[in-house]
């Protein structure tokens, strides 16, 4: 297994939660010498400082500065939660057995979730001598399973059954002496007193890679912990210019992003600002040199169904990376972003694909929009052709993982000069 994939598995398998996924890549932050600010602190920037900061737990930015005067910044968006369920306050549901009381977070393919081992990660609010904490939990066990109806009892199950999560969806955690087992479990794994909780089911199934020459990789969250992967790889191995790279890892996506981590936040916004406040830079001008790549996995043409991809415009998985088009601006790509992100792929050798939403059926949004109402630059929505996208078990291309990585390092090592109608890539 190459070993990009390799370690793109050890992530996923690892990044149980919205929380344990913005942890593991804080940790290859600071494992490469980048520094954590505080929002709630005054931020002393230095030419050739690394920093990041976090907030909420699950939103991530991160900026070099370099040695020389800064022109303009290089972003890229990308985002770290997944369709899931959500574990309610006072879960705990008793009668002849006991099951957890879930919400749906985003929009899934709920049938997925049915007859797979399951478990819960996130988050607790723990009580300590020194206020209150916050500490990942992961119950790294088989914990809970989802069971389908037999046949027998549901015979139109195979001519389109309507799923309610209210009913069809609840978990179940054991038999009917397990009440109050949940929160005795979420105590010891919190090592403490649990005040308040963000807790999410998660499938066990570990990533795999798969195929007659292992072209494929299958995973939870591949959209959109791939790509946030990816571009974090690029970011890291970048080359330094006078541009600041921008690595923004945003949550609350498959939601729409309208939360203090999210794309629609005022985060990127006032980190932009910080920045160019403590470096006494001029932020319109610095903007105005600038670039977005919000980076969200696109839709593989289907192998079953091609008929619902666009003739012309329908990528495969493992073909390169994929230009998003959209003329109502789902996708924020135009002309001008798409040319400039080509001519990054060529002088990293990836290919590009394209993606348009067939005429008649319309897609989903991405935050590329939601990003540019708060910094407005220059943006091209990108993304890596996979399956089954919101299923609870996602398939990708296995080369599309370096394909990614590469072009977002040259993408970081490069800087734009945008003249009315001129793009100069030095």
């Amino acid at each position: 297994m190459d070993k990009q994939v390799k370690e793109l598995v050890t992530f996923l398998n690892a990044a149980h939660s919205v929380y344990h996924a913005t942890a593991l890549l804080v940790k290859e932050l600071e494992n490469a010498g980048y520094t954590r600010l505080e929002e709630g602190e005054s931020w002393s920037l230095i030419a050739g400082g690394k920093y990041y900061l976090t907030r909420g737990g699950t939103a991530l930015i991160s900026f070099r500065v370099p040695q020389g005067k800064p022109a303009g910044f290089m972003f890229s968006a990308s985002h770290s939660d997944r369709p899931t369920f959500k574990v309610k306050e006072n879960g705990e549901m008793t009668g002849a057995y006991t099951r957890l009381a879930t919400e749906k977070y985003g929009g899934m393919i709920m049938a997925t979730w049915l007859d797979r081992p399951l478990s819960i990660a996130g988050r607790a609010l723990v009580e300590t001598e020194k206020g209150i904490e916050s500490r990942l939990v992961d119950i790294d066990r088989d914990l809970l399973l989802i069971p389908n109806v037999a046949i027998h009892m549901n015979r139109t199950v195979n001519d389109g059954y309507k799923w309610n999560p209210a009913v069809d969806l609840l978990p179940l955690m054991g038999g009917k002496n397990a009440k109050g087992k949940l929160d005795k479990l979420l105590s010891k794994a919190a090592g403490g007193k649990v005040l308040g909780h963000d807790l999410y089911l998660y499938v066990r199934q570990k990533a795999s890679v798969w195929g007659v020459d292992n072209e494929f990789i299958s995973a939870p969250a591949l959209d959109d912990l791939e790509c946030a992967w990816c571009c974090t790889q690029g970011y890291l191995n970048a080359e330094e210019t006078d541009s600041i790279p921008v690595l923004c890892v945003f949550d609350s996506e498959e939601v729409g992003s309208a939360s203090l981590q999210g794309a629609a936040s005022r985060l990127l916004e006032s980190a932009v600002s910080r920045i160019c406040q403590a470096l006494s830079l001029d932020k319109k001008i610095m903007l105005s040199h600038s670039f977005m790549v919000s980076a969200d996995n696109a839709h593989a043409v289907h192998p079953n169904h091609p008929e619902y991809a666009d003739a012309l415009n329908a990528p495969v998985a493992g073909g390169g990376v994929v230009l998003k088009f959209n003329a109502n601006q789902r996708y924020c790509t135009d002309g001008a972003s798409a040319a400039i992100f080509r001519s990054i792929c060529q002088k990293a050798g990836v290919p590009v694909q394209t993606y348009c939403n067939r005429a008649d059926l319309p897609g989903g949004s991405t935050l590329g929009n939601i990003s540019l109402s708060q910094v407005s630059v220059l943006t091209a929505d990108i993304g890596l052709a996979q399956f089954a996208m919101h299923s609870s078990y996602e398939t990708a291309g296995v080369k599309d993982v370096k394909y990614l990585s590469d072009a977002m390092a040259v993408y970081y090592s490069s800087r734009l000069q945008i003249t009315h109608d001129r793009y100069e890539l030095k």
